[in-house]
């Protein structure tokens, strides 16, 4: 059997304790071995689960451990492009929570140390290795709807924590940055199709997007969609995402946090009210992606989310950004 990939986790974070820690521990091929924390008591809910695992108590020290072969970073958004490209040059495979970076060019950076040493860097969207994403990408491109002509992507929470980092600007926080990466790149994976038109409404509340509506015109792959997202901070649980085509229309129920907002599910609809329901009740997309990434690095088997595809996304946000004009309502 190979050699597992030995992971250290650069910070407590409650979502690294909650999701990511627990699916590298759980996740064939992948050990978890190391944690950096300045707080010995944060660790103790780590070591739950990971006994043997060893502390460090700053991120420079875990990055100098000689046993960790890959760090997992879950810091807030600003310490993202930093902490990769030191983990990188410390000779360590690295998977960064998204977004990995706040503009384009940024991801640049990243790609070229990555190429330089040889190393996968890659950015923390899980969404991608769950087989209800792999389904709807196979229908929507075998055909199933015919030619896509729409496309509606919702995702929304409530979260008026003025002290959480997704409400301060200083760490990059907003709701495009925390969820838009997933309606605008879910959309990309599926269809090929990249943003050719774009329009979007902000309102904003201490210099972060808490709403945001982005409308336009997609277009590749053979195909051109009028498309509509909708992301908010500040509303009632909301996640669904519709393809819309000529012969019918997919829908995913529980398409961003499967197994916690719902079971996923793809719905084909078809003529003569015809729906097919496919589930996927066990799929685990974050200890899918750890499997992914630990494959990548010691079977050299191409990572099926690359920094490329994550700089597509990146591009949309900052054209969004760009175009964007603030309301109130």
């Amino acid at each position: 059997m190979t050699d597992p990939v030995r992971w250290g986790v650069l910070g407590a974070a409650n979502f690294a304790r909650h999701f990511m820690a627990p699916a590298i521990h759980e996740a064939l091929g992948a050990e978890l071995v190391a944690l950096a924390t300045s707080d010995p008591a944060k660790a103790e809910p780590f070591r739950a689960f990971a006994p043997g695992l060893r502390l460090h108590d700053s991120y420079e020290a875990l990055l100098a451990d000689p046993a960790v072969e890959a760090v997992y970073i879950p810091l807030p958004n600003h310490l993202h492009v930093e902490w990769t490209l030191k983990a990188l040059a410390a000779g360590k495979h690295v998977l960064t929570e998204k977004p990995i970076a706040l503009h384009a060019d940024e991801i640049d950076r990243i790609i070229a140390a990555r190429d330089a040493s040889g190393l996968l860097a890659a950015e923390a969207f899980m969404i991608l290795h769950h087989p209800q994403w792999q389904r709807a990408r196979e229908l929507v491109r075998g055909g199933a709807i015919g030619p896509v002509r729409h496309v509606d992507a919702v995702f929304s929470y409530d979260n008026r924590d003025g002290a959480n980092i997704r409400n301060r600007p200083e760490t990059g926080g907003g709701g495009i940055r925390d969820i838009g990466v997933y309606t605008y790149g879910s959309v990309r994976y599926v269809t090929g199709a990249e943003p050719e038109a774009l329009e979007a409404r902000l309102i904003r509340e201490n210099g972060v997007d808490t709403w945001a509506q982005v409308t336009g015109v997609m277009a590749g792959e053979g195909q051109r969609f009028t498309y509509s997202a909708l992301t908010s901070m500040r509303l009632f649980p909301r996640q669904e995402v519709v393809f819309q085509g000529d012969l019918g229309l997919i829908r995913l129920t529980a398409p961003f946090n499967a197994a916690v907002f719902g079971e996923a599910q793809v719905e084909l609809h078809r003529p003569g009210l015809s729906v097919t329901v496919e589930r996927f009740p066990a799929a685990r997309h974050y200890k899918l992606q750890v499997e992914a990434f630990c494959r990548s690095v010691r079977e050299g088997v191409a990572y099926p989310v690359p920094l490329e595809f994550s700089r597509g996304t990146q591009v949309m946000i900052d054209r969004i950004f760009a175009v964007a004009t603030d309301i109130s309502l």
